[in-house]
């Protein structure tokens, strides 16, 4: 009985068989890396090479024999291939192991091929690379030989999502050597890469500032509004409580005398003579 595991766990392996076979069919065009996805109508298969014309051939005959091998070996029902140039064949770390091979199988020093690859993807705008090639380099032991320049990350995430990771065989007589090229592309972000945006100070609009004025007069405090009452009146009107009352002690004053000038005199009558008896 199978189970989803056992069914993602088949197919993953059948994926990883259809790349080693691509891998080494279109070896010549330089094989820059290979997607593949599943459609409603069937499955779509993407080759990107340095080289697409050689993966095509004459009126398309190699691409359609490449279609017919792998659905006979791997049981593709409605395959689709399809062939695409690689954008920056130096950024590519497929394209650059397979170019360190051709030059070991060429004849070339392990040195002088992995100096020359390094730079070549270091001209190119790549933020690290690291170049490894291991086998019998140059006597009977094996041996490892390493490259390095830039940032490399070797473990956690960054690795996992930034790294972009290639692999190549070279056939020597001594043996087969293997390569690998691992490169940090021109725009990978690490962790520790922080961009901190400048404060931006938003200026009050014209209504807002006048809204706030209006506002202060609001709650400005009842001594200020007292205070410009005062400033307002006229001084003469404005007298201390000392002379008010000095005036009403005048008029009062004057009312009275005015009253008592008012007032009818008393009728006297002159008294009588009083003769002298003696």
């Amino acid at each position: 009985m199978t189970t989803i595991a056992r069914e993602m766990v088949e197919e993953r392996v059948r994926r990883m068989l259809v790349h080693e076979f691509v891998r080494k069919e279109v070896d010549r065009a330089g094989f820059g890396g290979l997607s593949i996805q599943r459609t409603p109508l069937g499955t779509h298969v993407r080759i990107l090479a340095e080289r697409p014309g050689i993966v095509i051939g004459r009126k398309g005959a190699d691409i359609n024999r490449l279609t017919e091998e792998l659905e006979r070996t791997f049981g593709y029902e409605n395959l689709q291939v399809e062939a695409g140039d690689v954008e920056n064949w130096a950024l590519n770390p497929d394209v650059m192991a397979s170019k360190v091979t051709n030059a070991l199988e060429r004849g070339w020093n392990y040195r002088r091929a992995g100096n020359s690859m390094l730079q070549r993807i270091m001209g190119a705008g790549a933020r690290g690379c690291q170049i490894t090639i291991a086998g019998k380099l140059t006597g009977l032991r094996h041996r490892t030989e390493k490259f390095i320049e830039g940032h490399i990350k070797h473990c956690g995430e960054p690795a996992l999502q930034l790294m972009q990771v290639g692999y190549s065989q070279a056939k020597l007589k001594p043996g087969t050597i293997g390569v690998k090229v691992v490169i940090m592309p021109p725009d990978a972000k690490l962790p520790d890469e922080i961009d901190v945006a400048p404060a931006v100070v938003e200026q009050p609009s014209a209504n807002e500032e006048g809204d706030a004025v209006t506002e202060e007069e609001e709650t400005a405090p009842a001594n200020d509004k007292q205070a410009s009452v005062a400033k307002s009146i006229p001084e003469e009107e404005v007298k201390p409580d000392a002379d008010a009352s000095e005036g009403a002690a005048k008029t009062s004053a004057k009312g009275k005398t005015v009253d008592a000038a008012e007032a009818p005199k008393e009728v006297t009558q002159p008294e009588a003579k009083v003769e002298d008896s003696k």
